[in-house]
């Protein structure tokens, strides 16, 4: 506890603005947010008090860092398994653990314990030589293109390959990273649920949203998902309310989907505040960030519902070097659109980094995507 406060202190492992945006929930609720970044200058570490400066694949750095915190947490899913595991064994409290969040960490053992579940996910196999992705072809009768994943470290499109021959495969395959191989499921939409869980078991589900994504990456985010029937977003929230059930997930729960003609496939799973749940900062009574911190630490679970009838999120991405400067561009959004809610993560920009988001609240679903999208553009190309 915070003598100071007499109220708990939560360590976020990472800096990002995951961690920048999880402080600033935190301040409400009066406690004192201790960041682990790997520099002064990562998003959180520039707004946040208490940040120490240190490696997260370092075990003597975790342990050091969990000492002054009630509950240890983390931002990204980089922390070695084993250093997570090692912590809680010495009595750190730390959500999510070990058990369920190497089904973050490992593709490979997600889809084998969903499989393991009867939850559905995209046909596929593990790879450690051509001839399993050959084979897993023919066995489809679907021919190439298939996807190839990285079993570890893919984020935003990286470690994900569409692969439309074997060379491509074999290339691959000689990098010795560890693989598998997943059919190229014919689309209708990406879908994302967020559920938070407390240790006590309380569970709380945000309404299910669509995920726009180019290149990999989430651009938009439409709040509720726009002529989704009731049934299939009462199944998407029934699947990650038992996923993290089953996989004692304590914290948030992110479960990506793929919509399909016959129905929902699990794509990707992510134990922590997500991208696909921004929104939720102006758009649900309770935001994500604050969900995660009432979870960690066994509050009651906070409302979920939506604070307007369309929601939409469109992530900033840098631009080109060059033409007015941020701050300008800013000035000018805010005097075309008054409206619209920014969140920039402090970012030094880079052409296709994530550097902040926008939110618009509406009545109508496109005209609130329209005015998110001009607003990003703006920010993004000052035009």
């Amino acid at each position: 506890m915070d003598a100071r406060t007499d109220l708990p202190v939560v360590g976020m492992v990472g800096g990002g603005q995951l961690a920048r945006m999880t402080h600033q929930a935190a301040i409400a609720l009066g406690q004192s947010l201790r960041i682990l970044a790997l520099s002064a200058d990562d998003s959180a570490a520039l707004v946040a008090a208490r940040v120490q400066i240190g490696k997260h694949t370092d075990l003597d750095t975790l342990r050091a860092f969990a000492a002054d915190c009630d509950v240890l947490t983390f931002d990204h899913e980089h922390v070695p398994n084993e250093h997570v595991a090692a912590l809680a064994a010495e009595g750190v409290t730390v959500y999510p653990g070990a058990h369920a969040l190497i089904y973050t960490q490992d593709k490979r053992v997600m889809r084998e314990r969903l499989t393991e579940l009867g939850v559905p996910v995209p046909r596929w196999r593990p790879v450690s030589e051509l001839a399993d992705v050959v084979n897993f072809v023919v066995d489809g009768e679907q021919g190439w293109p298939v996807v190839v994943k990285a079993c570890r470290g893919g984020y935003d499109g990286k470690g994900v390959w569409v692969v439309s021959s074997p060379a491509e495969a074999e290339s691959l395959l000689r990098s010795g990273v560890p693989l598998i191989v997943e059919e190229r499921v014919p689309l209708v939409r990406e879908l994302s649920v967020v559920v938070a869980r407390s240790p006590f078991g309380q569970v709380a589900v945000y309404p299910v949203v669509e995920t726009v994504q180019r290149d990999g990456i989430c651009v938009e985010v439409l709040a509720p998902a726009p002529d989704l029937s009731e049934e299939r977003a009462l199944q998407a929230q029934q699947l990650a309310i038992s996923l993290a059930t089953g996989l004692d997930v304590v914290g948030l729960l992110a479960v990506e989907l793929f919509e399909t003609g016959e129905g929902l496939l699990v794509n990707e799973l992510a134990m922590r505040p997500h991208n696909s749940a921004h929104w939720t900062i102006e758009g649900a009574r309770t935001s994500q960030f604050e969900q995660h911190l009432r979870a960690i630490l066994d509050y009651p679970m906070g409302e979920t519902t939506l604070t307007a009838p369309a929601v939409v999120m469109a992530n900033v991405l840098g631009g080109e070097p060059g033409g007015m400067r941020l701050d300008e561009r800013l000035h000018h959004l805010f005097a075309e659109d008054p409206g619209v809610k920014v969140h920039l993560y402090g970012k030094q920009v880079r052409p296709g980094r994530k550097i902040g988001h926008v939110t618009v609240l509406g009545d109508d679903m496109q005209q609130a995507r329209e005015r998110a999208r001009r607003a990003a553009r703006w920010l993004r190309e000052g035009s």
